[in-house]
């Protein structure tokens, strides 16, 4: 049964309608409908579910970066990473995840979209591994005055301003990621400068896929105190993905539910960060999902089998008595 709030909005169920209230707003959608499933629904459920999980992690992963979302960053990043997986044409689908993946189509994934990164900074960028396996970020030049897009009612000629670069590593089939750090050039007020090439001084480990991030924050300084206030808001506060690496020797699909430790990675074990991640187990329960699915369509098919055959052939004739 519907009901009414005492701010007038909706909620409940009425006959085949759903009311319920999003932002201020009253939002009517139709209940879910029951559907068959086959073995594709399945294994395009199982995928959906991977990259939705997968997507959290990152977002996770970026908060030192990115600060304030939007409310769409969660949809935007769970369709970025289900399509990517769903370009890798060489893995069986259901059983492949981000390490198969085709990672380029992360590359431009804002987490703000009210203030999206290529909009608001005027700067070229690109990123590549050196020979050395260290991550380069080539930069372009900049003016502060023309090149920065910034909230309304704001000056830049006493702001500061910085470029934040981040880079983090992911394993997904050992469940953790691990942040190698992050590079920022700082800007004070109006003013140029040069291209220049930005390196991490950490390697990404040869089983893990590397994404970096590119953000931009605005900073009021105080000078009777020599602090910044952090002008970034939810309405303001852009970043974005810039440069992916896919995993040189990634690990090994696991074949139980995973326990990976910190203490597992001798050296690294501040960095090392647990995910809360459900690919694993959605690709270790496929076979049973599907299994499941042949033995209750089997058991349909000898039920419809044995009606066919009680129903007696031919005309049935029938006699006045």
């Amino acid at each position: 049964m519907a009901t009414i709030d005492n701010k007038g909005m909706v909620h409940g169920t009425a006959g085949s309608v759903i009311y319920r209230e999003y932002r201020g707003k009253n939002i009517i959608q139709g209940k879910a409908k029951a559907f068959k499933q086959t073995e594709k629904t399945i294994r395009s459920a199982t995928e959906f579910g991977l990259s939705s999980s997968a997507a959290a992690v990152i977002r996770t992963a970026f908060e030192p970066a990115y600060y304030f979302k939007d409310g769409t960053a969660a949809y935007r990043s769970t369709q970025l990473v289900y399509r990517s997986i769903l370009n890798n044409v060489s893995g069986e689908k259901g059983k492949r995840d981000l390490h198969d993946a085709d990672l380029s189509f992360l590359l431009g994934l804002d987490f703000n979209a009210t203030s999206k990164l290529h909009e608001v900074l005027q700067m070229s960028h690109s990123v590549s591994k050196t020979q050395e396996g260290f991550v380069s970020v080539t930069l372009g030049s900049l003016n502060t005055q023309t090149g920065i897009k910034r909230p309304k009612s704001t000056s830049g000629a006493y702001m500061k301003h910085r470029i934040r670069l981040m880079l983090v590593a992911f394993n997904f089939r050992e469940e953790y990621y691990e942040n190698l750090g992050f590079q920022d050039v700082d800007l004070e007020g109006y003013q140029s400068i040069e291209g220049q090439v930005i390196t991490f001084n950490k390697k990404v480990p040869d089983d893990c896929l590397a994404l970096v991030s590119m953000s931009l924050m605005l900073y009021s300084p105080i000078n009777q105190t020599n602090e910044s206030i952090l002008l970034n808001s939810a309405a303001f506060s852009p970043c974005a993905i810039i440069g992916t690496l896919q995993s040189e020797n990634p690990s090994n699909y696991q074949l139980k539910m995973v326990d990976t430790q910190p203490s597992n990675y001798l050296g690294r074990e501040e960095k090392i960060k647990l995910m809360d991640y459900r690919g694993n187990l959605l690709i270790l329960g496929l076979e049973n999902r599907i299994s499941k699915l042949i033995s209750a369509t089997s058991k349909k098919a000898k039920v419809k089998e044995v009606t066919l055959d009680i129903i007696p052939k031919g005309r049935i004739p029938f006699r006045k008595k």
